[in-house]
């Protein structure tokens, strides 16, 4: 048999389906959004229905983009569809066509858009299973209940349709729906995960890294900008600010006690990342905190930062064990990158005895008596902003691995 040539995949909506007056706007936004991310396929053409988008193909090998719609948001599945005639014996040799090969059960599904096509939906499903089984008995038997494959036949008004697999989707809101929000985008295993459990949600994501050169290396930058451009899939690019932060630090280590540095630090970094978030148009903080899970992640402590910061702060792993999160990780091919040996700012000016319960009187007292604010201002003076897609290649003369 000749190999098949599908005309579209059909896509399926994920949770917008569900979202009343604001559906029409999430479509558009799902539609654009794959556009971007398949912009490298000028021959694809997508049409826009309220229950389905249809990307024609015009040429186009599905499973070459197949891997790409895995990731975007917004899509619960898509299925490769073929394309024949109105008449009974193109759909059922197509319906034998697009089953050769395949193992297990199969149930036929008609739907019969096309009231004026002579032949009812049932005894089509009966025409095409049986030349199905006709042809593949040994190998394919018919699961009305539970099949592996529903073999769906669409009559339209001008041809049919026939698809027999469907692919999953990344499910959830498309992204640019929820806004925008800025995360602190380290070289740990956390926050990508936070990040991408963000997106998931519809909010479209920047980030910002904390730098301490010299002390942390030209690999240990390029590591986070590899996780920036892991994650950058599932939203087309993502803006890198690289905030400098090493004076910011030296100063809070010569006024602060060792075991209030990390808390003071972590203040300092919310607000940096707020003003950079506010002159961005971002409208929340996202960070890789999971409660308890190091001291400055109790929950006294997450109040005591926070505390510094005017929007909202999202912790999408705050209730996650950490095998959770790096199961996580591991789906998003983050992991490996997040568990290579550099150190990032955190990890090179962690005090022996840091406090797990800071009081926010004595931070504030750290505040009012020593002046940190030219130091995060020369920060936001010198901050650095690359943006990040999945293709981007990095030429510095350290390489990560």
């Amino acid at each position: 048999m000749a190999k098949l040539v599908y005309e579209y995949i059909l896509v399926r909506y994920g949770e917008l389906t569900t979202k009343g007056k604001n559906k029409n706007e999430f479509i558009k936004m799902l539609a654009n959004n794959m556009k971007l991310a398949l912009s490298n396929y000028p021959d694809l053409v997508f049409e826009r229905t309220r229950d389905h988008i249809y990307i024609h193909l015009n040429g186009t090998n599905p499973d070459e983009i197949t891997p790409t719609l895995k990731n975007i948001f917004g899509i619960r599945s898509f299925s490769k569809t073929l394309k024949v005639e109105n008449n009974i014996e193109a759909i059922v040799k197509a319906g034998k066509d697009i089953m050769e090969g395949k193992k297990g059960t199969f149930k036929v599904i008609t739907k019969r858009a096309n009231k004026k096509f002579e032949i009812r939906s049932d005894n089509v499903n009966r025409m095409v299973a049986g030349e199905v089984l006709k042809n593949y008995g040994p190998v394919l038997k018919v699961d009305v209940h539970n099949p592996d494959y529903k073999l769906i036949v669409e009559i339209r008004e001008k041809n049919t349709y026939l698809m027999a697999e469907t692919i999953l989707g990344a499910q959830g809101f498309p992204v640019g729906v929820g806004g925008k929000a800025m995360l602190m985008l380290s070289g740990g295993i956390d926050s990508p995960v936070a990040g991408f459990l963000t997106m998931k949600r519809g909010v479209e994501i920047e980030c910002i890294h904390y730098a301490s050169m010299p002390y942390t290396s030209l690999a240990s930058l390029n590591k986070v900008k590899e996780l920036a451009r892991l994650i950058s899939v599932y939203q087309g690019q993502i803006k890198l600010h690289i905030i400098p932060f090493t004076n910011t630090q030296m100063e809070i280590y010569r006024v602060c006690d060792e075991s209030y540095v990390i808390t003071m630090m972590r203040r300092m970094m919310y607000r940096l990342a707020q003003r950079l978030a506010e002159k961005n148009k971002c409208l929340a903080i996202v960070n890789g905190e999971s409660i308890g899970q190091v001291a400055s992640q109790t929950l006294e402590s997450m109040a005591a930062i926070s505390e510094v910061a005017d929007m909202p702060v999202i912790r999408p792993c705050a209730t996650l064990d950490k095998l959770e999160i790096i199961d996580l990780a591991k789906q998003i091919k983050t992991y490996e990158t997040s568990i290579l040996p550099y150190e990032d700012c955190c990890t090179i000016f962690t005090p022996k005895n840091p406090v797990i319960r800071p009081k926010k009187d004595k931070c504030r007292w750290y505040e009012e008596k020593y002046d940190f604010e030219p130091f995060l201002q020369e920060a936001l003076e010198n901050v650095e902003t690359v943006i990040i897609g999945p293709y981007t290649r990095f030429d510095d003369s350290e390489d990560i691995f």
